[in-house]
């Protein structure tokens, strides 16, 4: 599996990083052990959780995912580039959650623990806080760093100017940097071509996108009309996928691609994940999955390329989809 950069630094993960938010819900540790032993034996060496994991979201759930990660981890930790993120509330104090010294402190602690590890490699902020001043939180991030608990700090969620004041601070006060950014990005969602990559591209920060298949809208395998299927992502997540991707432009775009590639003997599955890699600012997409053999088939198309006549076609696709603004900031 290709290697590649996180932006600047000499950190070098594979394009395709295993998301681990269905561990401990959708998938019990059993399964998630296979998921994560089949990612693995694909070459795959970049694991992504969070603290609050697994989604939907719940306080008496919440660390359960790192947990498993954790477990899985003994005697391969050399082997795996791990990530993790904060912000999150994790109880129901005032103090449990956002981007302070205090939370961060405590929440980089917390998920050493649960992670059964001394180091995060990437340790990331969820979403912004608007509560708290930037130049707090990188300085708490900073010490993380300077402390050995953190190889490197990202941000997810973050839109571009948000990032680009970060960046700033960090240059202004000498302080570790946001070295990646995590977005959302798919064939029916490109919102961050027009700011956030080319900021990226310019300052070397490196880019890991979620939501490749658009939460598996982009396999195909939902109807138009019908609910979605138990134990799926639109299913457990409920509105805010449904909100995303629910509706009959996106339904219109999935039949529109899939009838212009079945002909050519390509899945949808496989060009969506193909095309967010053809993306040259692009250094990772997230994969999740609820069962090693359906990891197994989104990765079974790892090596699909797309020729000119194909990328236009997805393009022709987005500039139909009407553009709506959605300021909300959220989990995936």
């Amino acid at each position: 599996m290709k290697l590649k950069r996180l932006g600047r630094t000499g950190l070098k993960v594979t394009e395709i990083c295993l998301g681990t938010m269905t561990f401990g819900y959708q998938c019990d540790q059993q399964a998630s052990f296979r998921i994560m032993d089949a990612a693995i034996d694909r070459g795959v060496n970049f694991i992504d959780t969070a603290d609050v994991y697994p989604v939907p979201v719940s306080l008496d759930r919440a660390g359960r995912t790192e947990e498993i990660v954790g477990k899985w981890l003994e005697g391969k930790r050399d082997r795996i580039v791990l990530a993790t993120k904060c912000r999150m509330p994790m109880g129901s104090g005032p103090n449990d959650g956002g981007l302070s010294r205090k939370h961060i402190l405590d929440a980089i602690d917390a998920s050493l623990r649960r992670l059964g590890t001394d180091y995060i490699d990437l340790y990331q902020v969820h979403s912004p806080d608007p509560e708290t001043p930037i130049d707090e939180t990188l300085r708490a991030l900073d010490t993380v760093v300077q402390n050995g608990k953190a190889r490197y700090i990202g941000c997810s969620n973050f839109p571009s100017w948000e990032l680009c004041r970060a960046l700033w601070t960090s240059d202004r006060f000498h302080l570790a940097r946001f070295d990646s950014v995590q977005p959302r990005y798919n064939l029916l969602f490109r919102e961050i071509e027009g700011e956030l990559l080319p900021l990226c591209a310019d300052q070397g920060v490196g880019v890991i996108v979620y939501n490749p298949l658009a939460g598996g809208f982009l396999s195909g395998k939902h109807r138009h009309g019908a609910p979605p299927a138990d134990n799926t992502r639109f299913a457990v997540a409920g509105k805010l996928y449904l909100d995303r991707y629910w509706n009959d432009q996106s339904f219109a775009a999935v039949q529109q691609l899939k009838e212009f590639f079945a002909p050519r003997g390509k899945s949808l599955l496989h060009v969506a994940l193909a095309w967010v890699l053809a993306t040259p600012e692009v250094t990772s997409a997230i994969v999740g999955a609820t069962s090693a053999e359906q990891l197994g088939e989104s990765l079974s198309g790892y090596d699909v390329a797309l020729d000119p006549e194909e990328m236009a076609a997805c393009d022709d696709v987005w500039y139909e989809l009407p553009r709506v603004r959605d300021p909300r900031i959220a989990l995936r």
